[in-house]
C-alpha cells in the first residue's frame, strides 16, 4: 500500500510515529485498518531504516478493540463470521497482526491512553515498551461478548507481563487495569498525564539510538526466543550468536571507541 487512510505515519529520521488514525471510532479495528496494521508491520520485517516504532491512538482512546457495527455485518473481524471458514480467515488476518509485531526486529512502543480494549489491549501487549497516560483503561473485552478472554495473543503475553495470578484475574472477569495499577504490576513502565505521552518517549528513543542497529534487532529477537527458551543452555546459545554476530561487525568498533571517548557512537550498521 502506498497510502493508509487509517494509520497515520509520521517519520522522524530513524523512528516511524504510527497513529491508529480512527478518532470518531475510537480506532476502533475495522478490516479496513487490519488491512493497514498487516501491511505496515509486515514489510517492517525488511526495512533496515526505519530502528524504533511508537505506536500510538488519535483522539480520547487507543484502541476500543473489534469494530463491532462492521463485524455485526460480517464484514470485519471474527465475530460475526457467517461461516466457520469465513470467521477463522478473519480471525486468523487480526491474529497475524501482533505476530508480524513480534517478528518485525525494530522495538515497538506503545503510548496508551484511554480505552485499550480487546484487540486494542492486544496491540499495547505485543509492543515491547508500554507507557501509559493517566487516563489509560485496559482489559480483555472479548469475555464481556460471550466470548473467550484468550484472543489476538492476550492469554500469552499477559500473564508473562504480569504472572498468572494476576492474568487470570484479569481474564475471567474482564475487569479494567487502570493506569496506576498497570504500573505497580509491571505491565507499563511509567505512567505520565497524557498530554506528556510524546514527551515521556523521548528518552527511550534517544537511548536506543545509541545502540548498534544489528546489536538493537537482535536483542529484541533474542529475548523473543528466550521467553519460550527449554532452559538456561538454550538461552546462552542464543546469546552467545548474537554477541559473536555483532562482534563480527564494524559497528562493535565505533561503539568500544565512542565509549573510551565519552562521545555518542556513530554506526554505519555492517
Amino acid at each position: 500500500m502506498s497510502e493508509y487512510t487509517t494509520l497515520k505515519i509520521e517519520k522522524d529520521g530513524a523512528v516511524d510515529w504510527v497513529t491508529l488514525n480512527r478518532p470518531d471510532q475510537m480506532n476502533a479495528l475495522n478490516t479496513t485498518l487490519v488491512d493497514e496494521l498487516l501491511d505496515y508491520f509486515g514489510k517492517l520485517y525488511w526495512n533496515q531504516a526505519v530502528r524504533i516504532v511508537v505506536l500510538r491512538g488519535a483522539g480520547r482512546a487507543f484502541c476500543a478493540g473489534l469494530d463491532l457495527k462492521e463485524g455485526s455485518n460480517n464484514s470485519g473481524g471474527g465475530v460475526g463470521g457467517n461461516t466457520p471458514q469465513h470467521g477463522l480467515r478473519t480471525q486468523r488476518r487480526i491474529s497475524e497482526i501482533v505476530m508480524r509485531m513480534r517478528r518485525c526486529p525494530q522495538p515497538i512502543i506503545s503510548l496508551v491512553h484511554g480505552p485499550a480494549c480487546g484487540g486494542g489491549f492486544a496491540l499495547a501487549l505485543a509492543s515491547d515498551i508500554r507507557i501509559a497516560g493517566e487516563s489509560a483503561r485496559m482489559n480483555a473485552a472479548f469475555i464481556r461478548i460471550g466470548l473467550s478472554a484468550c484472543d489476538i495473543g492476550v492469554s500469552y503475553f499477559l500473564p508473562r507481563l504480569v504472572g498468572v495470578s494476576v492474568a487470570s484475574e484479569l481474564m475471567l472477569t474482564g475487569r479494567f487495569i487502570k493506569a496506576d495499577r498497570a504500573e505497580r504490576t509491571g505491565l507499563v513502565s511509567e505512567v505520565v498525564p497524557d498530554d506528556k505521552l510524546a514527551e515521556a518517549a523521548a528518552p527511550y528513543i534517544d537511548e536506543m539510538l545509541t545502540t548498534a542497529p544489528l546489536g538493537l534487532r537482535l536483542t529484541k529477537e533474542c529475548l523473543n526466543m528466550n521467553i519460550d527458551a527449554g532452559g538456561l543452555e538454550a538461552a546462552v546459545a542464543m546469546e552467545d550468536r548474537n554477541q559473536i554476530l555483532c562482534s563480527q561487525t564494524a559497528d562493535v568498533g565505533e561503539g568500544v571507541r565512542a565509549f573510551l571517548e565519552k562521545r555518542r557512537p556513530v554506526y554505519a550498521d555492517r
